[in-house]
C-alpha cells in the first residue's frame, strides 16, 4: 500500500491524541507512576489476547527480540520516566515542545545506525511540520504558562525525547531483520518493559495492588482501559507500522503532529476557543505534512 508508513504515522497521532485526554484524568485519579505501570500490565494482556486469538505469527530471530526488548526499554522505560519527570518540573507544553527534538535525533540516529538519508525535500517537510508544531505548543493561553523552563527539566524532556528517538531506531532495527506483525512487536517492547519497570517498582514499594486501586476509582478504571486500547495497544502497533514501512526520522515527524490534532478535541470536549496563533501553526504543519507526502 502506497504510503503506509506515513499514514500509519499520522494515525498514531490521532491514536495518542485520545489517550492523552483519557490518561490525564486517570493520572489525577491514580497518580502517573502507578498508571504508567497498570496501562502496560493491561497493553500486554490485551497483546496477547490479540496474538492467540487471530493465530499470529511469532517466529522471530534472536537479534529481532533483543533489538524489540532494547527498543522497549529505551522508549517506555527510559524515556517515558524522563518524560513524566519533565511534565512534574516545566509543564506539558514546554515537555512536549522538547519533544520536537525527537525527529531530529531520530533522523541522525537514522542516518548513523540504520545509512538512512531524507531527501531536501524530506528534510523541508520536517522542517515545517515542526515550525507548525512549535507554533502550536508555545501559545502563549497555555493553562501550563505558570511553569518555566529549568535546567533539570530541559534535561529530562530532552532526554525524553532521545528516548522516542532511541526507541523506533532500534525497532527499525529488528523489522530490517525480517518480516513481524505489528501487535507482536508491540508485545514483546511492553512486555520487555514490564518485566524491566514492574520489580524496581514493587523494590521501592512505588506499586499498589491495580483491583484495591480501581475499586475506590472506576471512572479511572474506564479511562485507563479506553487510554490502553488507544495508546500502548493500537498507538504503539501502528507506530511500529509506520517504521517498518518508511524512514524513522519521517515518522517521528508525522507521530509529533499529535499537539495539532489535538485541537479540535480540546475545542469540542474541553470547550476552549482556539487562537489565531493556533489555527496558523495547524494550517503550517499540514502544509508540512504534505510536503513529506510529496517528497
Amino acid at each position: 500500500m502506497p504510503f503506509l508508513g506515513e499514514f500509519s504515522a499520522l494515525l498514531t497521532a490521532v491514536l495518542w491524541s485520545f489517550t492523552s485526554i483519557a490518561f490525564s484524568h486517570a493520572a489525577v485519579k491514580i497518580g502517573s507512576i502507578q498508571l504508567n505501570m497498570n496501562r502496560l500490565l493491561l497493553a500486554t494482556f490485551f497483546l496477547l489476547l490479540t496474538i492467540i486469538i487471530f493465530n499470529i505469527g511469532y517466529h522471530l530471530s534472536y537479534n529481532q527480540v533483543l533489538n524489540l526488548s532494547i527498543s522497549g526499554i529505551i522508549g517506555l522505560v527510559i524515556g517515558d520516566t524522563f518524560l513524566f519527570k519533565a511534565y512534574r518540573q516545566i509543564g506539558a507544553n514546554l515537555s512536549i515542545l522538547l519533544m520536537s527534538f525527537a525527529p531530529g535525533l531520530s533522523a541522525i540516529m537514522g542516518y548513523i545506525f540504520l545509512a538512512e538519508g531524507i531527501s531536501f525535500l524530506g528534510i523541508t517537510g520536517m522542517a515545517v511540520t515542526l515550525m507548525g508544531i512549535i507554533l502550536v505548543v508555545t501559545e502563549n493561553k497555555s493553562p501550563d504558562a505558570k511553569y518555566k523552563m529549568t535546567p533539570i527539566g530541559f534535561f529530562n524532556g530532552f532526554m525524553g525525547a532521545a528516548g522516542q528517538a532511541g526507541g523506533l531506531v532500534f525497532a527499525k532495527l529488528a523489522f530490517d531483520q525480517g518480516d513481524i506483525n505489528g501487535f507482536v512487536a508491540t508485545f514483546i517492547r511492553i512486555f520487555s518493559s514490564v518485566i524491566i519497570f514492574l520489580p524496581i517498582l514493587l523494590i521501592f514499594r512505588k506499586f499498589k495492588n491495580p483491583i484495591t486501586t480501581y475499586k475506590k476509582n472506576t471512572r479511572a478504571l474506564a479511562s485507563t482501559i479506553g487510554g490502553t486500547v488507544f495508546g500502548p495497544y493500537l498507538g504503539i502497533t501502528f507506530s511500529m507500522v509506520a517504521v517498518a514501512n518508511t524512514n524513522v526520522g519521517i515518522a517521528c515527524t508525522l507521530m509529533s503532529t499529535m499537539p495539532v490534532l489535538m485541537l479540535p478535541l480540546v475545542k469540542y470536549i474541553y470547550k476552549e476557543k482556539l487562537s489565531w496563533r493556533a489555527i496558523i501553526g495547524a494550517f503550517i504543519t499540514v502544509i508540512g505534512v504534505g510536503i513529506l507526502f510529496l517528497r
